[in-house]
């Protein structure tokens, strides 16, 4: 115990002011990030943007695509520029452009403001990273990252939890949340931000990131790590659809109210935190569980594998990850849905972290950092073609709105929104909400969008085995 007071007290002011910024920026980010899918795609009855799921899947895959690319150019203008100048910029972005995005409407406004977030957000990524790397030391560095992860993952739980809330009333109400998040940052790194020590780069800025660029392909001429990233695409691809796909899901196909009444039979004060005046649990909640159990089980499951060979981690986490998504999808059960989401979030603690510490053993010991600067392009990759499944695949095999569709006598009028679709669905086969629902899933078998997942997430596991047994380095 001794020892872990003194570690906590080695760390230098600035330590704690970025893992402060962290944890405003994801709460900020997951606010909203975590309900986008269900802003975009919701009727505008609601105050929601009523878009359709090819639409959503465009925004959020192309969007964070580039969010996850870009830290390779805003790496280097950190460094040429200073970190505490580059943050400034990447607060006042990121506050102004939380804001404007709860005030437009429009497909192509929407996608220009979430792009214009992804700067600030990419600007900021490679900084606090960076920071606390240059605050910690080789006698603190593992618990000053466990410190930071945790950080993360408070922030993207504290996030969503009150944007849940605040979507009840108005869903314009979450961006002045994530905004007004930010600003206490843009505070933070104005009065307690200390520029940590770092050598100044006095290369032209297009220099230093064509040699960027001359790094990562250095790092992908190395085919067996090539090969590596491209197997890794399909993980990511299916870890994204718990944000992408799972939330409408939810909202379309699971009925919540038993598991509501049993929070209720246990704790009526549990069962108001979780769920609403009506008796139901809202999707978001759901999908703010993984931060929760990553909280809680972390360092219990990193202590498991802590001996796991990574590519042995990163084969049975993937797995792992992809029978809990999988099973989400095929229920409409809310219990096991949460069971899921437990299952889904062990396996992403055995896989993600595993990747980085796989890439670090196999990369040669003067090209570390290069290696390391790679790790991005497979999730870039994975946002990318995750955009897509989320997009028109779910829409043709689980959107409840396309499947009631079919049962409106006659054309369908393309401006009507969707709780007008459903509403017109339920008039022509006489039934309420819920027969609907039944009739529809009975008829349709939305659930078939979980084989994608399952099939997506087999290959790569099949894929992960065989280059652990004929590719891989001896010794990783």
């Amino acid at each position: 115990m001794a020892g872990f007071i003194s570690q906590v007290k080695s760390y230098p002011r600035t330590f704690w002011a970025a893992n402060t910024l962290e944890l405003f920026e994801r709460w900020a980010y997951y606010g909203i990030f975590n309900l986008l899918a269900l802003y975009l795609t919701n009727s505008p009855e609601t105050g929601a943007l009523g878009f359709s799921q090819v639409e959503k899947g465009l925004i959020m895959g192309i969007v964070n695509a580039i969010l996850y690319f870009l830290p390779v150019i805003t790496g280097s203008i950190a460094d040429k520029f200073g970190y505490k100048k580059v943050l400034i910029i990447a607060f006042v972005i990121l506050s102004s452009g939380y804001y404007v995005m709860g005030q437009v409407t429009s497909f192509a406004s929407v996608f220009i403001t979430f792009f214009y977030v992804a700067i600030g957000a990419a600007l900021f990524k490679p900084i606090v990273s960076a920071t606390i790397a240059k605050t910690t030391n080789e006698g603190n560095a593992s618990l000053g990252f466990g410190i930071f992860y945790m950080i993360i993952n408070v922030g993207g739980l504290i996030g969503p939890v009150l944007a849940s809330d605040l979507r009840e009333t108005s869903w314009n109400n979450i961006f002045i949340m994530s905004s007004a998040a930010i600003l206490v940052n843009l505070i933070i790194v104005i009065f307690f931000f200390k520029e940590p020590e770092r050598e100044a780069n006095r290369d032209p800025l297009l220099k230093s990131i064509g040699d960027v660029f001359k790094n990562i392909y250095m790092a992908l001429k190395d085919l067996r790590f090539t090969v590596f990233l491209l197997i890794i695409i399909g993980s990511w691809t299916v870890f994204w659809q718990y944000f992408y796909s799972l939330p409408v899901f939810i909202e379309q196909w699971v009925d919540t109210h038993a598991l509501y009444a049993f929070f209720y039979n246990i704790s009526p004060g549990l069962a108001k935190a979780v769920g609403t005046g009506s008796g139901v649990i809202l999707a978001e909640k759901f999908i703010a569980m993984d931060a929760f159990f990553i909280v809680i089980f972390q360092v219990i499951v990193s202590t498991l594998i802590s001996r796991v060979r990574p590519l042995h981690s990163m084969i049975v986490g993937i797995l792992v990850n992809t029978l809990g998504l999988t099973l989400a999808i095929l229920t409409r059960s809310p219990f096991i849905l949460l069971l899921s989401i437990l299952i889904f979030s062990l396996g992403e603690m055995a896989f993600s972290p595993k990747i980085l510490e796989y890439i670090g053993r196999i990369a040669p010991k003067d090209k570390a950092a290069v290696y390391m600067g790679t790790q991005f392009l497979p999730i870039a990759a994975g946002n990318f073609i995750g955009g897509f499944i989320a997009g028109g695949v779910y829409e043709n095999l689980a959107d409840k709105v396309e499947m009631a569709k079919k049962l409106i006598p006659g054309p369908v009028d393309p401006s009507l929104t969707s709780e007008q679709i459903l509403n017109l669905a339920m008039k022509a086969k006489n039934l309420d909400e819920s027969g609907l629902t039944k009739m529809l899933w009975a008829n349709n078998d939305p659930f078939r969008f979980g084989y994608v997942l399952l099939g997506m997430g087999l290959f790569t596991v099949i894929l992960l085995v065989i280059y652990d047994r004929y590719l891989r380095k001896r010794g990783a």
